[in-house]
């Protein structure tokens, strides 16, 4: 049977934060950067288990959007990953039940940089794709990134945001800025 619990990374034991990581590694293949892992920690992680065998994972992090005038604290979610052989039995959709939990309970919207494979699941959970530029502040002002444009997708946050203004990310980092 497969259980879901979330605990802040903080709370992570050595050995589960090892296995979270590898998982990552295993599934993502040459994708996965240690930046990328850093990028999902000191957040909370939604760890799917089958006994005592890890087999999905996702992480929240807080992050800070601004868009039309407004700074809303976003929900980041990272890490998304299931077990290459347990795809298709519902666990990335109970991971992401339980990370709009999340979302909705502590954050203004939900927000993440999609992978051609999630897509399908974020669509089908009500996820929609920002439908205009993207923006990273950074060390030397706002920067554009085109790259990410029509791949980060919003979770809830409608009254939130103004669909003709830009959508640009507070907090620059190493790696994937999105």
């Amino acid at each position: 049977m497969v259980t879901v619990r979330t605990v802040h990374t903080a709370e992570l034991d050595p050995a589960t934060r090892r296995a979270a990581r590898d998982l990552l590694f295993e599934v993502f293949g040459a994708e996965m950067t240690e930046e990328d892992w850093a990028h999902c920690l000191g957040g909370l992680h939604v760890l799917a288990r089958d006994g005592a065998e890890l087999i999905g994972h996702a992480a929240v992090v807080q992050r800070r959007l601004s868009n039309g005038g407004r700074i809303l604290r976003a929900g980041y979610v990272e890490g998304v990953v299931v077990r290459a052989d347990r795809r298709r039995r519902g666990v990335g959709g109970l991971l992401m039940a339980e990370v709009e939990r999340i979302v909705r309970a502590a954050h203004d919207l939900g927000a993440l940089g999609a992978s051609e494979e999630g897509v399908p699941l974020y669509l089908a959970r009500d996820w929609r794709p920002w439908p205009g530029p993207t923006w990273a502040l950074g060390p030397q002002g706002r920067v554009r990134t085109a790259e990410e444009d029509g791949g980060i997708y919003l979770f809830g946050g409608e009254g939130e945001l103004d669909l003709s203004a830009d959508l640009t990310v507070l907090e620059w980092r190493e790696g994937d800025v999105w």
